[in-house]
């Protein structure tokens, strides 16, 4: 008996040593084209992060959640991108992730905090970075878009627009596409991507056909849709989308997300 007691008490102390099991990566959309990533180890990333976008009925609660924030990853420097990237940066101390011009047009215009906003989480096009000790690794990615930044006495010049492949530890690796017309340099990301998150609303960006065709460029594991329906004049809609990824035989790829919902990565 002294014996079994001896042998389980060392075990306790073995599981105890033991690193707790990670949690798997989760995916939440807030509409528009503000996501939160968190990674296994529970570390918060936002993109995009106008959570207060007309779409998102939940918006005051969804904010005032937000009290652990790790970094902020900003694709250019429209106000609909911006959203409430400050607010909640100065909340919850979260860094910003952004190419370099954009970020000193955030802190120079917005308001940032200047110690959140540092060369270490910044690059350019075709440039990675490494953050969080090696659970994130960042590719900046070009787009076409306009990417002034508005302010009291005009518009100024924020850098060039751009989105992003977040690769999370044991997790996914996941293009935003920030605010984009289709281009020919989006083939080199195929094969690297698992959920793509891309802009179909049209107009602004491209629309759905345009959106499927970048689809079948990359082949992501799940295409999401955003950047649709938050005002009349983003018309593109995920029926257009599917409809258009029939072409390709790609219809399967669409995963619609709802406003609000957390998809988990396992």
């Amino acid at each position: 008996m002294k014996r079994l007691l001896i042998l389980f008490t060392a075990l306790l102390f073995l599981l105890a040593a033991l690193p707790a099991l990670a949690a798997p990566a989760q995916l939440t959309w807030y509409g528009h084209a503000a996501f939160k990533v968190v990674t296994p180890n529970g570390k918060v990333l936002l993109v995009d992060p106008w959570i207060s976008n007309p779409s998102n009925p939940n918006a005051e609660k969804d904010l005032a959640a937000l009290t652990k924030v790790d970094l902020i990853f900003l694709t250019h420097g429209h106000g609909d991108h911006i959203g409430d990237a400050v607010e909640i940066a100065k909340k919850t101390g979260a860094k910003l992730v952004a190419t370099f011009d954009l970020q000193k047009a955030m802190v120079a215009y917005k308001g940032f905090p200047a110690k959140q906003a540092e060369r270490a989480e910044t690059g350019s096009f075709g440039g990675t970075i490494s953050l969080l000790d090696g659970e994130v690794t960042v590719l900046f990615v070009p787009a076409i878009h306009g990417a002034s930044m508005d302010t009291p006495n005009g518009p100024v010049y924020a850098g060039e627009p751009g989105g992003f492949l977040i690769s999370v530890k044991n997790g996914p690796r996941i293009y935003h596409t920030g605010d984009t017309d289709l281009f020919s340099d989006m083939a080199l990301l195929k094969g690297q991507v698992d959920l793509m998150l891309l802009c179909i609303g049209d107009k602004f960006t491209m629309g759905p056909v345009r959106a499927a065709q970048a689809v079948d460029m990359i082949r992501p594991k799940k295409a999401i849709p955003m950047h649709f329906g938050t005002f009349p004049a983003l018309s593109g809609t995920p029926e257009e989308f599917k409809k258009a990824l029939r072409r390709y035989g790609l219809e399967f790829l669409m995963y619609q997300m709802k406003v609000g919902e957390t998809l988990t990565w396992k």
